[in-house]
């Protein structure tokens, strides 16, 4: 097991996610009696369906988890379908109709996790496992509870998936349950869409929409399950994603890897050339200094710019959690980062390390780099600005590997292999479909609610934005701290059942028509 790690003991001092103070809302108050009499078999149900693999791309894998959500919802009176394009996972799709609705709420969760690296896992990432508290605060392995066993909201369970994004399925499950079981009948229509690629990029999701056309046509406002809690773990409604796109980067010296006592002084080096090309893109201070990189974004309004003010002051205590003395770019607030388009170098490779270190002069050197997107910010144009900038830095650019006759001809030679992406995406708040998610999230949470104008993550929201019309808004469950994407991801139970109560609030949603 992972020893505790002295810096992430500030977890120990954040306050729980837990029910709030708020008053006795019905549909809220049959959830959590639900959840405190049920909370085993809730908890069994979502180890079952973590104990699928679920990568993208794993037709059989995919395929087990989408059985088991479409028998899951079908015990609760909700039919779902498989919907097929040729060479996609299938994406699975249901409505829930209630008498008398007035909305329809459209509801997307992915049912697919990242690709797993086992060796890094504390436990098999397809073997949920329950432990007592974070693994960093010290937390162990524990039986599941039994029928009648009570279920501390502190306890974790960690699986691929676990956070992103099984456990919305789950919850939506249990809303339901509580509901029939209090007699509570929902107020909205439920359209529900779930993705089994998202963690690919969801390549066939614009497909996909066309296909269903006019099936969708009725919702009045998307709900994104997806992503964490704010940092606090104080719940948070977003209304806005980043954008994203990328590119690979090759640079060259010699044309072969030469030994460095012969040529060490006379054949330029890949990886220092890669070095001081990554460098020159960014300032001391972590700006981009591509020229044109922040042109067309576009500012934060006059709703945007409060409901940041509105936010929480919490800059502090996570620079101290991740061990951080100041904030890339200077940048006056978390927040206010996730408004500005961001240049990242996600990974880099130049001959060896460590044992396999070998003198060398390398010869070849690659980064990857991913760009976050604004509002206002073109993918293709974004990657021109980049391409631009490597050319202002004296590189002849190729889209493949160059032959010695080209490297002979150039001083600097780059490949520059071009990544897809999409745009950003942003809903106003002040719509009134969005206005009754906002009401009814506030019945769960109650004053502890933060609205934040954009998630820092990206999703291909822009296709029901502009594909479909309708505004979105993305309601997320998971902890903060769930290593999303990484080894050791995590659920803690707090934020599994605060989703069932929001779930349950939402299927009750007060609206106008």
């Amino acid at each position: 097991m992972k020893p505790p790690h002295a810096s992430l003991c500030l977890l120990l001092l954040l306050p729980p996610l837990s029910a709030p103070a708020v008053a006795q809302d019905p549909a809220v108050a049959a959830a959590r009696a639900h959840r405190g009499a049920h909370g085993p078999s809730i908890l069994a149900e979502l180890a079952d369906l973590l104990a699928l693999p679920c990568v993208a791309g794993d037709a059989e894998g995919i395929a087990a988890s989408g059985d088991f959500i479409v028998r899951a919802f079908a015990r609760r009176g909700v039919t779902l379908e498989r919907v097929l394009v040729e060479g996609a996972s299938p994406l699975i799709v249901g409505r829930l109709t209630s008498p008398g609705a007035r909305r329809t709420l459209g509801v997307y969760v992915h049912y697919d996790g990242q690709p797993v690296d086992p060796p890094r896992w504390t436990f098999g990432p397809w073997t949920p496992t329950l432990v007592s508290a974070a693994l960093e605060a010290g937390g162990t392995p524990r039986p599941f509870p039994g029928a009648g066993e009570t279920v501390d909201p502190e306890w974790r369970i960690y699986a691929r998936a676990a956070g992103d994004d099984k456990a919305p399925l789950i919850a939506w499950l249990a809303a339901l349950d509580a509901l029939r079981a209090a007699r509570i009948p929902p107020r909205v229509d439920v359209l529900f869409l779930f993705d089994g690629e998202e963690e690919a990029g969801s390549p066939h999701l614009g497909q996909y929409l066309e296909v269903l056309g006019e099936r969708l046509a009725t919702v009045d406002v998307w709900l994104f399950c997806d992503g964490p809690v704010h940092q606090s773990r104080r719940p948070q409604l977003c209304f806005g994603v980043r954008g994203i796109t990328g590119l690979e980067l090759t640079v060259y010296g010699a044309a072969r890897p030469l030994h460095s006592g012969h040529y060490g002084n006379f054949a330029p080096n890949a990886g220092e050339r890669l070095a001081a090309l990554l460098a020159s893109m960014k300032d001391e201070r972590g700006r981009v200094t591509v020229q044109g990189f922040y042109d067309s974004s576009t500012p934060p309004g006059e709703a945007e710019r409060a409901a940041l003010a509105a936010l929480p002051d919490y800059d502090a205590a996570l620079r101290a959690e991740l061990a951080l003395p100041a904030a890339d770019e200077g940048a006056p607030s978390y927040f206010e980062c996730l408004l500005r388009p961001s240049l990242n170098v996600r990974g880099l490779s130049a001959g060896n390390v460590g044992a396999r270190a070998r003198n060398v002069v390398p010869n070849v050197a690659s980064a990857s780099l991913d760009v976050r997107l604004v509002s206002g910010n073109d993918p293709g144009d974004m990657l021109d600005l980049l391409e631009a900038h490597v050319a202002r830095q004296g590189y002849h650019l190729v889209r493949e590997d160059p032959d010695p006759a080209t490297l002979r001809a150039h001083g600097k030679v780059a490949k520059v292999l071009r990544q897809g992406g999409y745009v950003a995406a942003r809903s106003s708040m002040d719509l009134p479909p969005v206005q009754e998610v906002i009401a009814g999230a506030r019945r769960a949470a109650g004053d502890d609610l933060l609205l934040v104008p954009t998630l820092g993550g990206s999703l291909p929201l822009h296709l029901f934005t502009e594909g479909l019309g309708a505004p979105i808004v993305i309601v997320p469950i998971a902890n903060h701290d769930d290593n999303q994407h990484a080894a050791d991801e995590n659920l803690r139970l707090a934020n599994l059942w605060y989703g069932i109560d929001l779930f349950a609030a939402l299927l009750t949603l007060e609206t106008g028509g």
